[in-house]
């Protein structure tokens, strides 16, 4: 069972104080693994880490705005003191602000392309030293179904999402003779809360379950389970790819 173990692993998690990231978090812990997650919300945070650390698990957690450049200098010189390398990145932070392209104004188109595209470029490019002393290193991105296609997300977010998977192939390539495996899961809509904004109005997710072949919401732990996959040992000789999570949505036709 030494393929499906995350023993000793150190895993940095951004948006990890819920959702999705919290779900990887929970999965890299009951796996073996320590993890320290990143997010904007200290109490939040510290409610998390303290409850792992009761059960005797490895955690702790820094308060950031992934958004800030300086946040992200400060919190890998805190990091690198902390643990030194690192086995395993997630970029999973993201936000979204649903609208049509005339409506954005520059200041919000900004920050959405600030949280979820710059932001991991941003911890990619700091993480590699950690990740390379490894030698057996994963990252993985969670984008959306948004950028494979079209979805009435807006298209910023859309935008952000299809540049990540294409900074995964790059950095699958550019960062294979390091060790460092890159990968990207797909989510369609899960039950998160990013996503309860809409999924509440029951027009609309009667929509989106008439084009999800399982007829059903995603779970963040099934999201999770797929994203710690391609940290696995088991998945040693997987890179460059794209998972989608989404219930045959992107493969369901007319």
């Amino acid at each position: 069972m030494t393929n499906w173990t995350l023993k000793n692993k150190r895993a940095l998690i951004t948006g990890g104080s819920k959702g999705i990231g919290l779900a990887i978090a929970e999965e890299i812990l009951a796996l073996g693994g320590e993890v320290c997650i990143v997010a904007r919300d200290q109490s939040l945070i510290s409610d998390h880490v303290n409850n792992w650390q009761k059960q005797g698990l490895r955690a702790a957690g820094f308060s950031a705005d992934l958004s800030s450049g300086d946040d992200i200098d400060r919190l890998f010189e805190d990091l690198n003191g902390h643990w030194g390398g690192i086995d395993i990145l997630v970029n999973n932070v993201g936000t979204n602000v649903r609208k049509k392209v005339t409506e954005y104004d520059a200041d919000t188109y900004k920050y959405i392309f600030d949280t979820n595209l710059h932001s991991a470029f941003e911890f990619c490019r700091h993480a590699y030293p950690l990740l390379k002393k490894t030698g057996d290193a994963a990252i993985v991105n969670v984008i959306s179904v948004a950028g494979l296609t079209h979805l009435r997300t807006g298209a910023p977010y859309g935008m952000t999402k299809a540049a990540l998977l294409q900074m995964t192939r790059n950095l699958a390539v550019e960062w294979a003779d390091d060790g460092i495996r890159v990968n990207a899961v797909a989510p369609w809509y899960t039950e998160t809360p990013l996503a309860k904004p809409v999924l509440d109005n029951p027009d609309y997710l009667a929509d989106v379950l008439a084009r999800t072949p399982m007829k059903r919401i995603a779970q963040a732990e099934e999201v999770a389970t797929t994203a710690v996959f391609f940290c696995l040992p088991a998945a040693s000789y997987v890179t460059g790819q794209c998972l989608a999570v989404d219930g045959g949505f992107t493969v369901n036709g007319f």
